[in-house]
C-alpha cells in the first residue's frame, strides 16, 4: 500500500511540507509505504509550466522522460494521496494547479480512479481560506474519480473537511493532531478499498 503526499507549495521545507510529512508518518505507522512529491521539482524542467491542452485526448507529451513523468509514475501506483497546498487568495497555489492540470493523462488512463484522497491546507491566519482551499482540492480529486476522506478516525471523532493549519505549522498543535488522524484514516480506507483499484494491474 502506497500513500503519496503532494506538496503544492513552492517551498520544500515550508508549512505545507511539514504537515504533509506528519500525515505521511502517521500513514507509515499504520503500515503504508509513503512518498512525497514536490510539485516545484516536478515542474522544474517544463518548457511551459502550465497545461495548454496541446492534444485532446491528452497524449501526455509533457510528462515523457522527465521529472513530471516520474511523479506521475509514482501516482499511478498510489493507493492514497494526501494533497496539500498553502492558501493563495482563498484557493490552491498556482504550482499545484499547474501540476494537476497536466495530470489530464492520468485521467484518461483512469489511473487515479478509486484512489483515496485527503486534503491539507495552510493559511497565514486561523481563518485564512483553508476550507475554501480544501474544497478546491476536493474538486480536483473528484474529477480524477478519487474517493475523499476527512480528518476523522474511529478512536477520535468523525472528522471535518481535512487538516487546516496556520503558519507556522510546527507550532499549530491542532493542525498536527488533525493531519495525523488524516494520515491514519487515509491508510485505513486505502487498505480497505484495494480491490477497487484492480483495473490498474
Amino acid at each position: 500500500m502506497l500513500i503519496v503526499g503532494i506538496n503544492g507549495s513552492p517551498k520544500k521545507e515550508g508549512n505545507t511540507a511539514f504537515l504533509l510529512r506528519e500525515g505521511l508518518a502517521a500513514a507509515a505507522g499504520a503500515g503504508a509505504e509513503t512518498a512525497l512529491i514536490h510539485v516545484a521539482d516536478a515542474l522544474a524542467d517544463q518548457k511551459i509550466p502550465y497545461c495548454t491542452q496541446c492534444s485532446n485526448p491528452c497524449r501526455g507529451a509533457c510528462s515523457r522522460n522527465n521529472a513530471l513523468g516520474e511523479a506521475f509514475d509514482l501516482l499511478r501506483r498510489a493507493d492514497g494521496i494526501l494533497l496539500g497546498s498553502p492558501v493563495y487568495f482563498g484557493s490552491v497555489s498556482a504550482q499545484l494547479k499547474a501540476f494537476w492540470d497536466k495530470s489530464r493523462v492520468l485521467r484518461k488512463e483512469k489511473a487515479l480512479y478509486n484512489v483515496v484522497g485527503a486534503g491539507v491546507a495552510v493559511g497565514g491566519s486561523r481563518f485564512g481560506g483553508q476550507e475554501t482551499t480544501l474544497k478546491a482540492l476536493f474538486d480536483m480529486m473528484l474529477i480524477q474519480g478519487m474517493m475523499i476522506v476527512g480528518d476523522g478516525f474511529i478512536e477520535a471523532d468523525c472528522g471535518h473537511q481535512g487538516s487546516c493549519g496556520q503558519a507556522p505549522a510546527e507550532k499549530d498543535e491542532f493542525a498536527i493532531a488533525r493531519v495525523r488522524l488524516t494520515g491514519r484514516r487515509l491508510a485505513e480506507v486505502a487498505a480497505a478499498t484495494a480491490p477497487l483499484r484492480r483495473h490498474r494491474l
